[in-house]
Parts: C-alpha cells; sequence; structure tokens
C-alpha cells in the first residue's frame, strides 16, 4: 500500500513537472506556478460569489436577531427602549433615551435595517425572505409616525432640559463648597473668589432640583405616551406573539443547519465540470502524446480539486473540532493558561518525530520498497517492469544489483541480505 502510495507521489510530481517525460526548465516551471496561482486565486472567488448566492439564513430571516435580542432583554423600560431604537437608528439603541443631538429630521424613514427594503434582500439570490419579517418591517415602519416624532422631540428636549440642570448644580455645588469653607474661615465676602453665596448657591440648587424632578416626571409620562400610541402597541404586541416570533426562530435554526451543505452543493457545481473538462483533456493529450496540452491540463485539474477539497474539510468543520479540543484543554487546565503553551511545546515536537519516523519506516523506507518491487519484478528506482536478469533498468537506466562486500557477487540493490552469501548489505543510495 504504502509503496503505491510512493508510487502515486512520484507520478503527480513528474506530471506536474515533465513534459513527455523531459523535466522543463526553471523558469518555464516559474511562469506556469504563477498562472496556477492565478488560477486558483479566481476559483476561490468563483466559489465566493456562488457560495454567496443561495439566500443566507441572516439575510431570510432578517428580524430574527433584533426580535431574540428583545425577547431575551431584562433591562428596564424595554418597551421603549426598543421603540426609541426605531426611531433613532443613527444614535445608541442602548441608551436610556435618545440622542441629544436629533434634528427634526432625524426621525423620518429608519436607516440601517429599515433603509433598505426586507424584500430587497432577496434580489440576486436564491430563496425568499421570510413573510413574518416582511410583516414585522412593515410594523416597524409604521411605529415612525408625525405623532411618534413629535413626542420623541419632546422627549429629546425635556432631557436636553434635565442635561442642562445637571450642569448648572455641578457648577454651583463646585461654588458652594468653596464659599462654605470661606465662611468657615471667617474670610471676607470682599475676597472671595466665588460669585455667589452660601445660601444663594443652596437655593439655587434646590430651585433646580426640583426642575429636575419637574422634568423627569414629564418624561416619564412622554415615554408612556410613546409606547401607548396604537402604532407602538402593535410593533410590542408583534414583538411578544410567541406564535410568529417561533416561526422565524424555527425556520432560521433549520436554515442554518442547511445552509453549509446547500453552499457545498453549488460549490460542487461549480467545481466539477472544471475537473471533468481538466481531467478529460489531460487523458486525451496523455494518448495522443501532446506533451503541452497534457501539462497545462494536469497543472488545471490539480488547480481544480485543491478548493473542492479545501471545502470538504471545511464543511466538515476541522477548524471546530481544533477549537472544542483546545476549549476541552482549557477547562481541564482552568486558569493555567501558560500550561496550554508547555503542552503544544512538549507535543508539537513529539507529532512531527512521529509522522517522520511513520513516513521513513512505512512509506518512504527504501529496501521496503526494493523487495516489494524485487518481487514483482519492477525497478527498484522507477517501480517500472522490467525482465528478471536486467543490470539497468531500461527506462530509467537506474543499476539493479551491487556488489557484495563479502563474497563479491551481485545482490540486489537496497536488500539487507546478500542472495550469495546472506551477509548484512550497507544499504547505498
Amino acid at each position: 500500500m504504502f509503496s503505491r502510495l510512493r508510487r502515486s507521489i512520484r507520478r503527480f510530481f513528474n506530471k506536474s513537472r515533465k513534459i513527455n517525460h523531459e523535466p522543463i526548465n526553471k523558469f518555464s516551471l516559474i511562469i506556469i506556478i504563477v498562472v496556477d496561482l492565478f488560477i486558483l486565486f479566481n476559483v476561490f472567488a468563483g466559489l465566493d460569489d456562488i457560495s454567496q448566492w443561495p439566500l443566507s439564513p441572516e439575510s431570510a430571516y432578517p428580524c430574527r436577531s433584533e426580535w431574540a435580542s428583545y425577547r431575551e432583554s431584562t433591562a428596564e423600560e424595554k418597551d421603549y427602549r426598543q421603540i426609541a431604537q426605531l426611531l433613532s437608528r443613527g444614535g445608541d439603541p442602548s441608551a436610556t433615551g435618545l440622542p441629544i443631538n436629533i434634528s427634526g429630521d432625524s426621525y423620518g424613514r429608519l436607516s440601517y435595517a429599515y433603509a433598505d427594503s426586507y424584500s430587497d434582500l432577496g434580489e440576486g439570490h436564491l430563496g425568499e425572505v421570510s413573510e413574518i419579517c416582511l410583516q414585522y418591517e412593515a410594523t416597524a415602519e409604521a411605529v415612525a409616525n408625525s405623532d411618534s416624532q413629535a413626542i420623541a422631540k419632546q422627549i429629546n428636549d425635556t432631557q436636553a432640559e434635565i442635561a442642562s440642570f445637571t450642569s448648572k448644580n455641578v457648577e454651583i455645588r463646585r461654588q458652594y463648597d468653596s464659599t462654605l469653607l470661606e465662611e468657615i474661615a471667617g474670610q471676607p465676602r470682599e475676597q472671595s473668589i466665588n460669585t455667589v453665596e452660601a445660601a444663594q448657591a443652596r437655593r439655587e440648587i434646590e430651585q433646580n432640583d426640583r426642575a429636575i424632578a419637574q422634568r423627569e416626571t414629564t418624561l416619564e409620562g412622554l415615554k408612556t405616551q410613546l409606547v401607548s400610541i396604537p402604532e407602538s402597541q402593535a410593533f410590542l404586541s408583534l414583538l411578544n406573539n410567541d406564535t410568529f416570533f417561533n416561526g422565524v426562530d424555527d425556520g432560521y435554526q433549520r436554515a442554518s443547519f442547511w445552509y453549509p451543505s446547500i453552499q457545498l452543493l453549488f460549490q460542487g457545481l461549480f467545481l466539477l465540470p472544471l475537473i471533468v473538462i481538466a481531467s478529460g483533456v489531460h487523458r486525451f493529450a496523455e494518448r495522443k502524446n501532446y506533451g503541452y496540452v497534457s501539462l497545462i491540463s494536469w497543472h488545471l485539474f490539480v488547480i481544480f480539486c485543491i478548493p473542492l477539497v479545501w471545502k470538504v474539510f471545511e464543511f466538515l468543520q476541522f477548524g471546530f473540532l481544533v477549537q472544542l479540543l483546545l476549549e476541552l484543554l482549557e477547562a481541564l487546565f482552568g486558569g493555567l493558561r501558560f500550561l496550554l503553551n508547555y503542552l503544544q511545546i512538549l507535543l508539537i515536537p513529539i507529532i512531527g518525530f512521529g509522522a517522520i519516523k511513520f513516513f521513513q519506516r512505512f512509506v518512504f523506507n527504501t529496501r521496503l520498497q526494493a523487495a516489494n518491487r524485487v518481487q514483482k519484478m519492477l525497478c527498484v528506482n522507477c517501480a517500472k517492469r522490467i525482465r528478471k536478469h536486467d543490470i539497468h533498468c531500461p527506462h530509467c537506466s537506474y543499476a539493479q544489483y551491487q556488489e557484495c562486500n563479502n563474497c563479491h557477487n551481485l545482490t540486489y540493490k537496497h536488500l539487507p541480505h546478500c542472495k550469495h552469501c546472506g551477509t548484512n548489505q550497507p544499504l547505498e543510495l
């Protein structure tokens, strides 16, 4: 088996760098490699394009992530936050209120997820956007009407006033503390560096606190009003509808499960015609002894097979298994992450040593290969069939025998013992 593997590897390289069994020059080989790389990059680009043709789960169910985030949220005023997020896509969705610097036009047509219709996501792709998500979009867009915009404007103005009063209190408290210390120290008022007396500062702080409390009450009422308008209630009702959400979530999970398989199918449909054509041309060129065509078609065949093998391994989630193994090791070692480095430093040389020993002993073992070839009357060098008493291979001119260092008779090359006297023979390379 291993001798067959080695012959296959040697045949692979011979086909890749020889024309009619003659090696090509280094300059031509460099040109071929450059062409191979160019074609390989274009093949991967084509694979990327065709893999995006089927509609992704995120595009087929675009409302799912935001919907799930709302249902999983335990934040206070999450209903108001959700409505505010719809009206302020340009701001921070996690903010308690709307952004301070909002103009009257900032509450127009929603940006980000709603700037382009969900139905546009399906254009140029295979598949359709979920009907429930289209309903979600329409219901969400209805929230941004003139009534909600007006309320949002009031909320913004009220928050700006609260921020202004809070800023004034910070400045007054700073002066109040300094003035109070001056009065305790008995410093004359005319020598004070502050513009207000302690008593006056205290009155202004109390007055501003009352204004802040009043506006906070107003703000709470505006928030309740914003959530209570019919369009907001319709949207919140949809968000809390278990049947609709479960339909979207189940569809998304199914799509996520099958999406890698569908991508691999389309990538295979892209690559298989190229592989079949390149393979057919190569076989035809070999039969007709068209050396250049055979060489180019062989390189194309290999180039087209590389992405297919890569995508199959990617589909099998080899990287996921490695990541899972690393997470398991990290869990076993706990917080002592440096032990993972020790483990890698130990394992990598052991794995490398084992691989070298395996290939040296079983795959590229010269004596083992020679024994198999002598038994089958094959050349010990090129593995092509020869006659039993041929001293040199007629295909590669390699000498099949060497002189025994004991009896000086000719014995098989690379075999451990002389066939005449049985003396151990050195391995002649």
